[in-house]
């Protein structure tokens, strides 16, 4: 696992997040909770999702949607 900072891993999770709706898979399963409510299963975990990340120069890069994103140590993302 590449090496990131307090910032990069905030912005990292933040690019997680932003396509979140697309992770989720079309089985779901029932909530241990209540047996009527239908919980939405994602089909990747964050853990998955950060072993994607390579380092950069100067930054890291991440696959995302067809492209590279490289997140800078400040935390500013770019492609």
């Amino acid at each position: 696992m590449v090496k990131t900072t307090r910032a990069q891993r905030e912005a990292l999770f933040r690019v997680f997040q932003r396509d979140f709706p697309n992770w989720i898979s079309p089985g779901k399963r029932r909530s241990k909770y209540t047996e009527n409510t239908i919980v939405p299963v994602p089909t990747i975990q964050w853990r998955r999702f950060r072993a994607t990340v390579r380092p950069g120069p100067g930054c890291i890069m991440l696959p995302w949607a067809g492209m590279w994103l490289g997140i800078e140590v400040d935390g500013y993302t770019h492609s």
